[in-house]
């Protein structure tokens, strides 16, 4: 187990949806802060709600597809906390729609805050944790990393991506004192991307909480978990038939009404 009193954690996408309810979980946990956001003002209405837990809370504007910014946020973070414990890749644009719909402006906005952030995060972080022999990066992924959905193509590849090039830093650090974990969100209602849609999932898909999300991560932190899916119903099978057979997936989809329920929430016509 981690103890998390005292560590020190970057919290990106700190300002709105999961991100303020993740930075409450650790904060009750005892960890201090650094929340990385756009937005200076959100930042601070989030850090004055954990002004009576007792720990640091410190914030970084910043915008994170920017790479010059991001290698400013982690200088900023190291000067007024002294290391990085901890990581949380949690900030992400969702980019919904057909994809030919989409320019490639949003695209490419899409891939530098999913993934290219996080990458370049990582990189900045990592050696200092490393030469300390302990640390820990967990990343926000989505299920739809690992079972893509329509109308949703970028966001889809980003998590994706994300998601296996956690499995290989994973495997290429073992043994190094330092734990990479993985979340898996389904639809998550109340606060973030999919709840601005104010639809809600098919019951057959599943959902989760900002605060199911949130203890599962700091629970994977704790535990040095590798991967948690986080949805009340179960995943596994739609994950399993996509596996042995790309035929089977796509019927599993259209069946449980997802391809459908995608297409309603964009507003796209057949």
């Amino acid at each position: 187990m981690t103890d998390l009193r005292g560590k020190n954690v970057l919290l990106t996408g700190g300002s709105r949806g999961i991100g303020p309810v993740i930075a409450e979980v650790l904060a009750k946990q005892g960890a201090h802060l650094a929340l990385a956001a756009r937005s200076a003002q959100d930042l601070q209405t989030v850090a004055s709600g954990l002004k009576d837990l007792g720990v640091k809370v410190i914030t970084v504007p910043v915008d994170l597809a920017d790479s010059a910014e991001r290698r400013k946020l982690v200088a900023a973070v190291l000067e007024q906390l002294g290391q990085i414990d901890i990581l949380v890749n949690n900030a992400g644009l969702e980019s919904a729609g057909a994809f030919l719909d989409l320019p490639w402006e949003v695209c490419e906005q899409t891939l530098q805050v999913n993934l290219a952030a996080p990458m370049e995060l990582t990189q900045l972080a990592l050696p200092d944790m490393l030469r300390r022999k302990s640390g820990h990066i967990a990343n926000i992924a989505s299920i739809a990393g690992k079972n893509g959905v329509p109308y949703e193509a970028v966001y889809c590849g980003t998590k994706a991506g994300l998601a296996e090039w956690t499995r290989a830093l994973r495997l290429e650090y073992d043994g190094s004192g330092v734990h990479f974990s993985t979340i898996f969100p389904g639809y998550v209602t109340e606060a973030g991307m999919f709840a601005s849609f104010g639809v809600q999932p098919p019951r057959q898909a599943g959902s989760c909480t900002p605060e199911q999300v949130a203890r599962a991560t700091v629970r994977a932190i704790e535990r040095n978990q590798r991967e948690v899916l986080v949805n009340s119903m179960p995943s596994r099978v739609a994950l399993v038939l996509n596996e042995v057979s790309a035929e089977l997936g796509d019927w599993w989809m259209h069946r449980m009404g997802i391809v459908e329920f995608q297409r309603m929430k964009v507003g796209q016509k057949r």
